[in-house]
């Protein structure tokens, strides 16, 4: 919710698209770059990061591309994985405000 509050108080519209388990669900980022574009940012393996239990550390899925292959994304990982969560962000840049690392 920090993450939703942050950036609706610097005026970038941000919600809740989809609630999963408090607990054991993971965290997808939509972002909208109002230009008829998308990116997906999703968790990023602990393999493939510092995991000092500084907080979540996200990868690229997608990068500015067409809105429907990033729903299809969603989608098919909610089959998978009915404990998603979906954060929807409206950002005309690509700094969404968390740790983003290269994907491997």
């Amino acid at each position: 919710m920090a993450f939703v509050r942050r950036h609706n108080d610097l005026g970038q519209m941000c919600v809740v698209a989809r609630r999963g388990d408090p607990i054991a669900g993971q965290v997808f980022i939509e972002i909208d770059h109002l230009d008829g574009t998308r990116s997906l940012l999703v968790p990023a393996p602990s393999v493939s990061r510092n995991d000092d239990g500084a907080g979540l550390v996200f990868q690229h899925r997608f990068r500015r591309v067409e809105p429907g292959i990033v729903r299809d994304r969603i989608a098919r990982e909610i089959d998978f994985d009915p404990d998603l969560w979906v954060l929807s962000l409206d950002l005309r840049g690509d700094d969404a405000g968390v740790d983003v690392i290269a994907a491997r």
